[in-house]
């Protein structure tokens, strides 16, 4: 059955994806979900798709987002009898973040470029890649005649970036499962545990005046400074204590980002208020809202400590993407039949660690109670960095274990 994995195919198809710029809330996020979905039909999968209802989606407790769409389209491809066996997901996304200043690549982002035995582009590795992994695999089974006791289905999802709404509606339409594997850069290890993030907005006031007389206004730029650095102190503090051994190799293994900010009006004016918008990293079996009460009791405690903001109080708002932690054990059986079917694919030893970025896992254990691990190509360091790329020996690894996963895991009877 391995032998029957078309590498080329999955290579070809990774660079026609690449070339589909799938931004969120662009028609081109539309436009890769619909050529997802036929190259499902020609590859021989039932496949169900759906127009996304925003309008109902964004009710749910658990929805998130960041950018407004006018319309989605969820994708489902299945594989399989269910007539006895497990059920099995495969779950990729195939938005994917800007580009940023084009200059700065050596390939362009939205050309799959081969190289180097790597393939470079946007969306290479977060997450075309892992997706046209979990494809092939499932075409390498179907052409090879394998009958799956079990359900496998692929879900072709969207929105991940900005809050995993796609995702979202998947389960919510009813794909659910016995297990799930989510194929993330994880650099071919198996993640049992996602860390959390949550996006936070912090605005500064501050009192406007001409910048000939600065010093009788009051410089929300400067007023940021104290605050920044108790933000610092208090993720140094939380990860000081961070003692899950999934997480050893990492310093910051919940790091807290100011990824925006925005202040001032005019070049000669004092800037009379200043945004920031970041990330804010939380621990697997953390409180959320024990974790925002921190985080708040932070700036208020630094605030406090200034004549200025202790009268004019900085302001927290929780906003937008909200990735909580998800979880399972390592001995859980579809973990450990991720971890045997690597060593079988690649003779290589399976490693298990927790992944500190957030993602669409907990969206399948918290919402759709389904047991997930990720697993996937390539290393989330250079996502949303110029020159992103999957290695194509990864591709290769990652196709061959999620087909013997879904042969193990599902249960097959003879050949059709």
């Amino acid at each position: 059955m391995l032998d029957a994995i078309d590498i080329d195919g999955l290579l070809a198809l990774l660079c026609e994806l690449i070339a589909i710029p799938s931004l969120d809330g662009t028609p081109e996020e539309l436009a890769v979900q619909q050529r997802v979905a036929e190259w499902m039909h020609a590859a021989g999968l039932e496949v169900d798709t759906w127009e996304l209802d925003f309008a109902t989606l964004y009710q749910h407790p658990q929805a998130s987002w960041e950018v407004e769409r006018a319309r989605g389209l969820g994708v489902v491809g299945m594989l399989g009898t269910g007539q006895g066996g497990r059920s099995l997901i495969f779950n990729g996304h195939t938005d994917v973040v800007p580009a940023g200043d084009t200059s700065n690549w050596h390939f362009l982002p939205f050309v799959g470029t081969i190289a180097d035995g790597r393939v470079y582009g946007r969306g290479s590795v977060d997450m075309k890649g892992g997706l046209c992994c979990a494809l092939l695999a499932a075409k390498a089974l179907n052409d090879a005649g394998v009958r799956l006791n079990g359900r496998l289905m692929i879900q072709s999802v969207i929105g991940e970036e900005d809050g995993g709404i796609g995702t979202l509606a998947a389960v919510l339409r009813g794909y659910t499962a016995d297990g799930a594997v989510i194929m993330e850069p994880t650099e071919l290890r198996v993640a049992p545990a996602q860390a959390g993030a949550l996006n936070f907005r912090l605005t500064i006031p501050g009192l406007a005046a001409h910048g000939c007389v600065r010093e009788e206004g009051v410089s929300a730029i400067e007023k940021f400074f104290p605050i920044y650095a108790a933000l610092m102190e208090l993720e140094r503090e939380r990860n000081a204590h961070a003692t899950d051994p999934l997480y050893a190799r990492y310093t910051l293994p919940y790091a807290l980002c100011i990824g925006t900010l925005r202040a001032g009006t005019w070049a000669s004016s004092v800037a009379e208020s200043l945004v920031c918008e970041g990330r804010y990293g939380v621990a697997v079996g953390e409180d959320i809202p024990a974790a925002q009460r921190r985080f708040e009791a932070c700036v208020v405690q630094a605030a406090q400590a200034d004549p200025w903001l202790r009268e004019h109080p900085p302001i927290v708002e929780w906003w937008g993407g909200r990735f909580e932690p998800a979880a399972i054990a390592t001995e859980h059986p579809l973990a450990t039949t991720v971890a045997e079917a690597f060593h079988d694919a690649t003779a290589g030893p399976a490693r298990f660690e927790g992944m500190t970025y957030g993602a669409d896992m907990r969206l399948l254990v918290n919402v759709g109670h389904t047991p997930t691990v990720m697993f996937g190509p390539g290393d989330v360091r250079v996502a949303h960095r110029p020159d992103e790329f999957v290695p194509i020996a990864d591709l290769v690894a990652v196709t061959r274990t999620l087909a013997l996963t879904a042969l193990r895991f599902c249960g097959y009877a003879d050949k059709r």
